[in-house]
């Protein structure tokens, strides 16, 4: 644990002991994530001549993936990442190998390679919600705790944007299922090295805390309604801003580059956002800011719909980005906050999920709508999502600060 001073900085976290070492390692797994998709694409469709058996390879793929994260971050807390983590990265690894091996060369059965996606999806390491538990558990002052949050996010920021671009030089040399190799080894090394670390193995739970959590269930399930919205609004404006940005280009005769621009000016404005937010000793509660984030986003995406050409549109999308990292920063602390000891995974995986199932059907929603409406509307209907889930937000808040401020009533031991 770490006594940190009235305003402390992003170099406060890395002066805990070995945080640099488990930071660095988590993030070495988690650069698998930023890489994989792409890969598994590309691997698949040129094993199989076929984009919609891709396409369904990876739906498969991404929906075990994101619906099942909550209950693999169960067993991390009842556990410890010692013994749950590893397993999991080391089956989900090797059936990334598997996968690789299976279509290094084109005439691979897509029924073989649906088979091994979606027995990897069941069982992808939730890296970034076991990351989160461990700042949560060492790191005790609160405004230590939102710094090393944000930096988290803008750090999972750059691994979604580097990732792709790795794939991209490995394809100049190697098959595409060289890629799926390069991700299940990264996956297997940085989990390793993780759960090595001194700092991962002093948040493992006791043999009478694993009984104690084995007759309860994750409490403060309300007061997790709030992040999660937000969360699956954020993800499903995001999933919507890719696909309209690159339908932006195709209107406007740019050309593929333009998009890779206009995406990394999103990223961009999410990095610096994140930062910001994490550098201000905020007055406000955490509860109070979320939905006005929320709002922000909306109201950034209702500026991109509008926007007359290139400039103006790379400039709205990197004003939505500002919020996106601050949105997802502080739900993430609001789930913290809300857990109680020894459910911090699982609550930090409900966000998880959230934001990466919003992202999926706000792509798969927008695919529908942009051949029917207009851009500016399929804009504000992305913007309109964000705000509706930030005003929907205020009213969980509320309710969940009323219980807070309720008398807590003893309950029941639970029989076992």
């Amino acid at each position: 644990m770490s006594a940190s001073p009235s305003r402390p900085s992003y170099a406060a976290l890395f002066r805990i002991p070995h945080t640099r070492r488990t930071f660095i390692a988590a993030l070495t797994g988690r650069l698998s994530y930023g890489i994989v998709s792409l890969a598994m694409m590309l691997t698949v469709t040129r094993a199989t001549g076929s984009y919609a058996v891709a396409g369904t390879v990876m739906a498969l793929f991404g929906a075990m993936s994101v619906f099942l994260s909550p209950a693999r971050a169960a067993l991390i807390d009842r556990y410890g990442p010692r013994r749950a983590l590893l397993p999991m990265a080391s089956l989900y690894a090797g059936l990334l190998a598997a996968f690789a091996a299976a279509a290094w060369r084109p005439g691979a059965p897509a029924a073989a390679l649906g088979a091994l996606a979606v027995t990897a999806g069941t069982c992808t390491p939730p890296l970034g919600p076991t990351m989160r538990a461990v700042w949560g558990e060492v790191v005790e002052d609160k405004l230590l705790l939102q710094r090393a949050y944000s930096l988290d996010g803008v750090a999972e920021e750059i691994l979604f944007v580097s990732g792709p671009l790795l794939v991209g030089a490995v394809v100049q040399w190697a098959p595409p299922a060289a890629a799926v190799a390069l991700s299940a080894l990264l996956v297997w090394t940085g989990t390793v090295a993780f759960v090595l670390s001194p700092v991962v193995a002093g948040v493992c739970p006791t043999g009478a805390q694993r009984r104690t959590r084995a007759g309860r269930r994750l409490r403060g399930g309300r007061a997790l309604v709030q992040p999660v919205v937000v969360a699956a609004g954020v993800g499903l404006s995001l999933g919507a801003i890719d696909l309209l940005v690159m339908a932006f280009a195709e209107q406007r005769r740019h050309g593929d580059d333009v998009v890779a621009w206009v995406l990394a000016a999103l990223s961009v404005g999410s990095a610096l956002g994140g930062l910001l937010n994490g550098a201000v000793d905020w007055r406000t509660s955490a509860r109070v800011r979320l939905p006005l984030l929320a709002g922000g986003l909306g109201l950034a995406l209702f500026a991109a719909g509008l926007a007359p050409g290139l400039g103006t549109l790379i400039v709205a999308v990197a004003c939505a980005g500002f919020f996106v990292a601050p949105a997802l920063t502080t739900s993430y602390l609001i789930a913290d906050e809300a857990a109680p000891p020894g459910f911090r995974t699982q609550a930090g995986a409900w966000v998880n999920t959230a934001v990466n199932a919003g992202n999926s059907g706000g792509a798969a929603a927008v695919g529908i709508l942009v051949g029917h409406l207009s851009l500016g509307l399929c804009f504000a209907i992305a913007g309109a999502v964000a705000m509706t889930a930030g005003l929907l937000s205020v009213r969980v808040g509320r309710t969940a600060h009323a219980e807070r401020e309720a008398p807590e009533k003893t309950a029941e031991p639970s029989r076992v």
